[in-house]
């Protein structure tokens, strides 16, 4: 029977699960003042697993990373996002992360399966079977979602600076981690984001400038926006000149920037011509 279910089935299924947790968590919070912790990190768990079960699939049918159009960016990105939380949930001890976590891959996958335009063209072979340059293309993306994590954790941060301004210290703000962990932790995933973006511009750059003809170097000019804009950051906080709410702020701002980049990129993808469809079906 589950052999029958399409990768997009599986996927619907996974954003379900994620909606499930953020909708739990919310209603635990506003009847009882914390999240449901226990049973968000299990719809997580179940999410994560049948979107793993579909992007699987779907790497299957494209014969590599499944990272070929908008709709398997944008799912990506979430995939990443709670593969960071699993990695690092343990690190934070906050039952608001898993809430947050499942907020943002609900909104991430429905909005790309809500939109039928993004996944009309599936690509075949974009990599020309070189595993390094999929692996260039992976940590990129990767990267988004160790910067999605900075974007949540920039949440939190503003959440308990507003509880230390309000001296509200109850309720849901019970849950959350110290401010000065919080801007640790911030920080370390800044400096993460911006290393896996590097070292992918910079495997992007030898590609290109060696005529591999998977990498087209049109793709580079947004992600390479984005990397300097985080950079500009991280050289700022770490000389003291971007603190506090405004660190917090602009993590999130520059987030935006950085799913706004993911439609240029694919955007600036080759199409495909007649005789190369014709060639991927044989």
């Amino acid at each position: 029977m589950f052999a029958d279910l399409t990768d997009r089935t599986w996927l619907w299924s996974a954003a379900g699960f994620y909606l499930a947790g953020f909708v739990l968590g919310t209603w635990s919070l506003w009847r009882t003042g914390r999240p449901a912790s226990a049973a968000t990190n299990a719809l997580i768990a179940i999410g994560y697993a049948f979107q793993l079960i579909g992007l699987g699939l779907r790497g299957k049918a494209d014969q590599g990373c499944p990272i070929g159009n908008t709709f398997e960016i944008f799912q990506f990105t979430a995939w990443s996002a709670i593969t960071l939380y699993v990695a690092i949930g343990v690190t934070f001890r906050s039952s608001l992360l898993g809430y947050f976590t499942s907020c943002l891959s609900a909104a991430l996958t429905l909005v790309s399966l809500a939109i039928p335009a993004w996944d009309a063209t599936r690509r075949t072979h974009i990599f020309g079977g070189n595993t390094l340059v999929e692996l260039h293309a992976a940590l990129a993306l990767f990267s988004y979602g160790v910067f999605a994590m900075l974007a949540l954790t920039s949440v939190m941060f503003l959440l308990r600076h507003f509880s230390l301004k309000a001296k509200n210290f109850g309720g849901v703000f019970t849950f959350l981690p110290s401010i000065i962990d919080l801007d640790h932790i911030g920080v370390r995933l800044l400096i993460a984001g911006v290393a896996l973006l590097g070292v992918s511009l910079a495997m992007g750059l030898t590609f290109w400038a060696q005529g591999v003809g998977a990498v087209d170097f049109g793709k580079f000019v947004s992600p390479l926006i984005v990397w300097a804009a985080y950079i500009l950051t991280l050289t700022l906080r770490l000389r003291g000149q971007l603190l506090a709410k405004r660190f917090a702020w602009t993590c999130l701002a520059l987030f935006a920037l950085a799913l706004l980049s993911l439609g240029p990129v694919d955007a600036s993808r080759h199409p495909i011509t007649p005789a190369a469809k014709a060639a991927q079906r044989r």
